[in-house]
């Protein structure tokens, strides 16, 4: 199956000693990858890494096509969006606001008008609060609001970071659900970082656990979560 993604060798990290040590995988087309690992691990290092927010050493192919020199910015407009920990709401401006930025690297008007009334089918809570401001807006909101925000942009790749933290466990099945019919309804390719490894696990294709910056794992999801040994080692359940 082809790669949407593929990571080669990638090591970065914040200063002197690299928080990632020679990372290598792959993302297939239309496919959900979780990354797990506990506190620590590297995931959102390596999801940063991706987006080029870090410096790296190594190699990240967006459909074979080579990112290592193209800023962030273009990786957008390349097809790689990124919904990081914490939601990435700005929360002085309103849901439509934060839903037409979400587009301006990726659509004209027309387009990103009906990119965003697509969106506000998708999550029917913010077509009720399209006119709130990003801090009136429930936890749950929030997220809905970061993820429908990637999406307005027609992304190929999403790189999502945490979107269960804080959630109450509803919300979290809703938001997981809506990850996997997005797969399999429009083809989109999803790598997500997650410490709720049993929900991840759940909804994804693939499970690549890290384990102080290096893979320790990488294979069917069902058979990461069959793992006994390797769920107590690593993913604390």
């Amino acid at each position: 199956m082809t790669a949407a993604l593929e990571i080669r060798r990638l090591t970065a990290g914040y200063g002197a000693e690299p928080v990632l040590r020679e990372v290598s995988l792959q993302v297939p087309d239309g496919q959900v990858v979780t990354l797990l690992g506990a506190n620590g691990a590297g995931k959102t290092t390596l999801l940063r890494a991706v987006s080029g927010l870090l410096p790296t050493t190594g190699t990240v192919l967006l459909r074979e096509q080579d990112l290592s020199d193209v800023p962030p910015e273009q990786r957008v407009r390349r097809g790689l969006a990124h919904v990081p920990e914490g939601r990435g709401v700005i929360a002085e401006l309103t849901v439509e606001e934060n839903l037409r930025l979400g587009g301006l690297w990726r659509h004209g008007r027309t387009a990103l008008r009906e990119r965003t009334d697509a969106e506000y089918q998708r999550f029917e809570p913010l077509a009720r609060r399209r006119k709130a401001l990003g801090h009136q807006l429930s936890g749950g909101e929030r997220q809905m609001l970061a993820l429908a925000r990637a999406l307005v942009a027609a992304p190929d790749v999403l790189l999502l970071d945490e979107p269960s933290l804080g959630l109450a466990p509803q919300v979290v099945h809703s938001i997981m659900q809506t990850l996997r019919d997005l797969c399999d309804s429009t083809g989109l390719t999803v790598l997500l970082a997650e410490q709720n490894a049993a929900g991840a696990l759940s909804i994804a294709d693939r499970g690549v656990v890290l384990h102080l910056g290096e893979v320790r794992s990488d294979g069917p999801a069902a058979q990461i979560a069959q793992d006994e040994a390797l769920r107590h080692a690593y993913l604390g359940y």
